[in-house]
């Protein structure tokens, strides 16, 4: 009994340094934001602020822009979640219970997809972008995500443990696809929607490298494209830019932490039933 609570008390031990060390870094990033100018320009640099202050949040919304850029990223975010709540879970649900087809090739062809970087597809996506005057336009960061290979992998596999004969049964009553789908798939779907809507948002909000290419003015910038332009005039102001990390992570990292029950049963029902 005593050897397995004492080795109880080194997994405890472990498992609360790792996450010490884990979060060290944000913990000092939200000590440095609440530093005043030059505070943590000094060697060795010091772990909290000497006096707090909120100066440096204030200059950023005052002077910075950053409401209308968080303000972006917000409409961004919900734009390409609610669409791929839609299209992902329509194809998703297809491929899992519409015989069509070629389906089960189609879908092999996505599932092959997935090994090519998406960094490989960026110029061709952009030149489409392009050709339909939607770069420097919020839907031009949009569109591209509202399906995803992974999105439509999570919902079929899912969706896959839904008995047919319920399905049938419904529609010897007479009911339509569209009804079935509304009135009896998305209640049953609602675990794995939590999951892919909270997948979607995190990605999108935190999404660096699109938003760059595809947004070309500064009014249209997300919060981390804004960052990054922000970094190349305040490079030296070390505490703004830490306060600028910190409006950037926080709201993500919060939903995240409210959410992430819901987040990893979806992920685990969808890996058993499939």
């Amino acid at each position: 009994m005593k050897r397995a609570s004492l080795q109880s008390l080194w997994v405890n031990a472990a498992l609360l340094a790792l996450a010490v060390v884990s979060l060290a870094p944000l913990l000092w990033m939200v000590s440095v934001s609440l530093m005043p100018r030059g505070g943590a320009s000094h060697f060795p640099p010091p772990l909290l602020p000497a006096s707090a202050t909120f100066g440096n949040y204030r200059e950023l919304f005052a002077h910075n822009a950053m409401a209308t850029h968080f303000g972006n990223s917000a409409l961004v975010a919900g734009g390409i979640t609610l669409g791929s709540l839609l299209f992902n879970t329509l194809a998703g649900y297809a491929f899992a219970k519409l015989k069509f087809a070629g389906h089960e090739r189609v879908f092999q062809g996505l599932l092959a997809a997935l090994v090519i970087p998406a960094q490989v597809a960026m110029l061709p996506l952009f030149l489409l972008m392009k050709q339909l005057h939607l770069v420097d336009t919020w839907m031009g960061v949009v569109v591209p995500s509202l399906a995803s290979v992974f999105g439509i992998f999570l919902v079929r596999q899912y969706a896959r443990s839904i008995p047919d004969e319920l399905l049938e049964a419904a529609r010897i009553d007479g009911a339509g696809e569209w009804r079935i789908f509304f009135s009896i798939i998305l209640p049953m779907l609602r675990p794995v929607l939590a999951t892919l809507a909270i997948f979607s948002f995190m990605s999108a909000w935190n999404d660096f490298m699109w938003p760059l290419i595809v947004l070309t003015g500064d009014n249209h910038y997300t919060l981390p494209v804004a960052l990054a332009a922000m970094s190349r005039e305040h490079i030296m102001d070390v505490e703004l830019m830490m306060a600028g990390s910190v409006v950037t992570v926080l709201p993500v990292l919060l939903l995240f932490l409210l959410l992430q029950r819901h987040y990893l049963q979806g992920l685990l029902l969808g890996s058993v039933k499939g």
